[in-house]
């Protein structure tokens, strides 16, 4: 069987001429590389190469392994390089996962940078999951995750990246504009826009409709490429309310006439993770972006 190292003998036979000089440029002794060499002939059956004196020359069959050589060769040791800094943590491809819709602006300021810093790491980002976003991690789909809902689990890690208050934003001369606070029942004669996620993972519902047994008069999802501003622009156009973290209805209230109202008493608080592989968290690229998340 041809193998890499009768790829190099032919090779540096060829550049060097001589058996001796190719022995010393591939740290090996010149009985080595004629018993490699003779091996190989036998096996194939063929010469790959003849003596003139003390210069080798190819045959036929050496120069069609000289080609396969010049190949291959390069080719292995580019990957080989490839494979240090993956290893390394220089370069690879670094598979975003997203389960907080409102949190792609927040990603724009995080990924400008980064590809900045990392000129040699790709990034991909997806949001639909054949078994969820916990199931794509585990699965080798996606090398990190940003959810308001982490799972913790063997193998997995969770990074807490900022935390946010969610809030019933609505139109500036709504009804309930005026209020400190809104209660489920409050909310029981309004529209509620919100973006296309099972009414069980929408924090809205679970952690404030639901168990107070409430819900509002009609439930509406919009998914457009710009969700969210769609859902802004109809919020302040009176069409009915929504439910955004405060970090991000922030940004629009300058230029929308919209308020932004507390959501109980108390508030709904939440908190942004990344998950990450645990054997995959102390590669630098990785760590880089969530550093990077961190300081966003």
């Amino acid at each position: 069987m041809i193998e890499r190292t009768h790829l190099a003998i032919i090779q540096q036979v060829s550049l060097r001429g001589t058996l001796t000089e190719a022995a010393i440029s591939l740290h090996l002794t010149q009985s080595a590389l004629s018993h490699a060499i003779k091996k190989l002939e036998s096996q194939l059956n063929v010469k790959i190469w003849s003596k003139e004196g003390r210069v080798l020359r190819l045959t036929q069959a050496g120069e069609s392994m000289l080609s396969l050589a010049n190949r291959i060769l390069p080719q292995l040791e580019h990957t080989e390089v490839l494979m240090k800094q993956i290893a390394a943590g220089q370069k690879g491809t670094l598979r975003i996962g997203m389960e907080c819709h409102p949190c792609y602006q927040w990603l724009l300021t995080v990924v400008a940078p980064y590809l900045e810093l990392w000129s040699d790491v790709d990034v991909d980002v997806k949001q639909k999951f054949q078994f969820g976003g916990i199931g794509a991690l585990f699965n080798h789909d996606i090398d990190a995750l940003v959810t308001p809902d982490p799972l913790f689990k063997r193998g997995l890690i969770f990074e807490p990246v900022f935390d946010y208050e969610l809030v019933l934003v609505v139109n500036a001369d709504h009804q309930l504009a005026q209020q400190d606070y809104v209660t489920p029942e409050d909310l029981s004669n309004v529209t509620l826009i919100t973006y296309p996620i099972e009414i069980e993972r929408l924090d809205i519902f679970s952690k404030f409709m639901l168990p107070a047994q409430s819900s509002p008069y009609k439930h509406k999802t919009i998914e457009t490429i710009e969700t969210t501003d769609i859902m802004l622009q109809m919020v302040a156009s009176n069409r009915g309310v929504s439910a955004l973290p405060a970090w991000l209805v922030e940004q629009y209230t300058n230029a929308l006439p919209i308020k932004a109202i507390r959501l109980g008493k108390k508030g709904i608080h939440k908190q942004i993770f990344i998950g990450l592989r645990e054997q995959e968290s102390e590669i630098e690229y990785v760590k880089s972006f969530v550093a990077l998340a961190k300081q966003a």
